[in-house]
């Protein structure tokens, strides 16, 4: 039965190796800290954190992230430790809360290797801390227990270490902060979550330990399912609509409208300021019931929304995460059967009398054949998963729409250029290597949250195979293309721009499409003069729609000012750019896209390690992608290494070329 705390009260446990399960309703950073019989910290040697995420008898992950799995080992820690005390902390540096009064109450449940919660712990009444002492696992004569603390700090995770005595308090903060805003950089943004009426139910697996949580995990076993659009929808009813992005910017009324510039510490709400008291929509007739034993059939659409596009929407998203926690699942799985193993032999030649001979071949022999029952058994489970996610991406991916769709679909051959702004866009595929033939498609919202870097360094892709530097610079910038291609053909005619930079002509032949069909706002800017006259003027225009909005004076702008979304495409960084063009790029990615201005680079990080640390916050703050497969994102739940894949056109098709030439027809007669 599971013990409900309070603060100040404790519960004895039982067993040694438990888990400890964190929900938050938002990305934080979970951290794990010895301490003596005082509580005190001796080194930074005693803390796991983002950065440093193994310590004897601890795992924690590497990222920050909405739910979190922490493996402890009481056994495993040293004779020196007293307490094992459980640190969250929010994100610093972002556009997220800065203070646990903004947020649900975070939940902190211990549990068993097998699931069952052994004490859980709601922390409550929070205001302005960033930082909070969760939970600490103390000894007392031999026998552990824990104990709901729910201290606060409002200096975060400096003052919280300070106070737990740690003399390199401020260092190791600094180090945690960096390494989780390496982790965000990484990782794939999670969709908006949604009203309880909008869940969208799927039996999944639970989520487990991936590759950035790896470590002693639970049998696999039925569990409840979790969904990324749980939970209580940011704002709701009642509260004001969110501002438009930028002047002229209209919302679109079949999708949920999220704002680009959230205020720091403040609520977002992503419902529709017209439909904020109004459930949404059943889903569509889904198929015959299967019989009896068998899995359902798989139906598109079959998730909640208020159009077609959202059920899609929401159905990639759910297939997503299905698929990340049920191969968590199973790496926790095969985690906890080699574990098992490893105990059970290191047993065996612990005793001297069964070190040799048939009681000692026989004991071996058992763990091994229990070994591989545990990991037959969970690729079982995994192969079944697999199997209806499988089915379920054979009909869903036909019937996505061309802003979802990869180039070869036939949706794309019915192109017209729309007259909505739809809710996403596609960049790409994820796999992952237990389900290499299943194929998730990434969406990302529109507009933009933050630009895109497409890295042309020269790296080996995924499949063993290596691309030099010219190559790959050719096909980062045609991926560029298709990327840009896609954004204009799912606006509406007028309402996206496309500036270039390309200091030196280098990407002449991969730019011909949007060249020869005329999308393009201006011909590439070329040299140190024509990349200071379009940053000039695109840092110009931030400046005057962001003291528009923020001053109240949003209809004193220009007559005839450009409202639509600017996308700006940077060739061949850092070549070209000196300092004050550097200082600029930098403004536009932080400030851009609140106001409508996004940016797209093409470009090696090597090449730019001239500038040293100043362009780190830069990369950061851009979603990296590969023009080649690699295994660079994780996702939002559980943190997997995921494959991407760009999506780009099959060689010698037109259809990149013929959606161009409708989008530019379009764009003549709307001007």
């Amino acid at each position: 039965m599971t013990a409900e705390l309070v603060r100040g009260q404790n519960h004895p446990l039982s067993q040694a190796r438990l888990e400890i399960r964190i929900s938050a309703g938002t990305p934080i950073v979970a951290v794990a800290a010895l301490g003596d019989e005082n509580g005190r910290i001796h080194g930074m040697e005693w803390v796991a954190h983002p950065g440093a995420p193994t310590q004897p008898g601890l795992e924690v992950s590497r990222q920050a992230a909405a739910d979190h799995r922490l493996a402890v080992d009481l056994d495993a820690v040293p004779e020196a430790v007293h307490r094992v005390s459980v640190l969250l902390a929010l994100p610093v540096g972002g556009t997220g809360p800065v203070r646990f009064g903004a947020v649900a109450a975070p939940f902190v449940a211990v549990t068993a290797l097998d699931g069952d919660e052994v004490a859980s712990y709601t922390i409550t009444g929070l205001e302005a801390e960033s930082a909070v002492v969760a939970l600490e696992l103390y000894r007392r004569q031999d026998a552990w227990k824990v104990r709901a603390v729910g201290q606060g700090y409002a200096g975060g995770l400096a003052e919280l270490l300070t106070d737990q005595g740690l003399p390199q308090a401020h260092q190791l903060a600094g180090t945690i902060n960096d390494a989780v805003a390496q982790g965000l950089a990484r990782s794939v943004q999670a969709p908006p979550p949604r009203t309880a009426d909008g869940d969208r139910s799927r039996q999944t697996a639970a989520p487990a330990l991936g590759p950035d949580q790896g470590g002693t995990a639970p049998q696999p076993g039925p569990v409840p399912p979790v969904s990324p659009y749980g939970g209580q929808t940011p704002g709701g009813p009642g509260q004001p609509a969110p501002q438009q992005p930028y002047p002229g910017a209209a919302p679109d009324a079949n999708a949920v409208t999220q704002p680009s510039a959230p205020t720091a510490g403040g609520s977002i709400d992503y419902s529709h300021p017209r439909r904020q008291n109004a459930a949404p929509p059943p889903p569509p007739p889904t198929a015959p019931p299967a019989a009896p034993g068998q899995p359902a059939q798989p139906v598109a659409g079959d998730a909640t929304g208020w159009s077609m596009e959202e059920r899609l929407y929401n159905q990639v998203w759910g297939m997503f995460e299905d698929l990340a926690r049920t191969t968590a699942a199973y790496r926790s799985a095969v985690d906890f059967a080699e574990s098992r193993m490893d105990k059970e032999l290191e047993q065996v030649l612990s005793d001297p009398r069964s070190r040799i001979g048939g009681q000692g071949d026989a004991a071996r022999e058992a763990a091994r054949a229990r070994h591989t029952q545990l990991v037959a058994q969970a690729r079982e489970a995994l192969d079944r998963d697999l199997t209806q996610l499988a089915a379920e991406a054979d009909v869903v991916e036909p019937a996505l729409p061309p802003a979802y769709a990869r180039w070869d679909n036939p949706a794309w051959h019915a192109y017209r250029v729309p007259m909505e702004i739809p809710m996403a866009l596609r960049l790409g595929d994820l796999h992952l290597p237990e389900a290499d033939r299943i194929r998730i498609p990434m969406l990302v919202r529109l507009p933009l949250e933050r630009g895109l870097w497409i890295d042309s360094g020269a790296a080996g892709s995924s499949d063993g195979s290596f691309t030099d530097s010219h190559a790959m610079s050719r096909l980062a910038m045609e991926t560029a293309v298709a990327h840009a291609a896609r954004l204009l053909a799912v606006y509406p005619a007028g309402e996206f721009t496309v500036h270039v930079i390309d200091p030196a002509g280098s990407g002449a032949q991969p730019l011909a499409p949007l060249v020869q069909t005329g999308v393009l706002a201006a011909p590439p800017a070329l040299g140190a003069a024509g990349v200071a006259d379009v940053l000039g003027r695109l840092t110009q225009r931030v400046d005057l729609v962001q003291m528009a909005v923020r001053g109240g004076a949003a209809d004193s702008l220009p007559p005839g000012f450009d409202t639509s979304q600017q996308l700006l495409i940077v060739n061949d960084f850092p070549h070209g750019f000196d300092d004050r063009a550097v200082n600029q790029l930098r403004y536009l990615a932080d400030e851009g896209p609140a106001f409508g201005v996004h940016l797209m680079m093409v470009a090696d990080r090597e090449e730019s390690s001239g500038y040293g640390p100043l362009l780190d916050p830069l990369w950061r703050s851009l979603l990296r992608l590969t023009p080649v497969a690699d295994d660079h994102l994780a996702d939002p739940w559980v943190g997997h290494a995921w494959t991407y894949e760009p999506s780009l056109v099959p060689p010698g098709s037109q259809v990149l070329q013929q959606v161009l030439a409708q989008v530019a027809a379009a764009r003549t007669k709307f001007m």
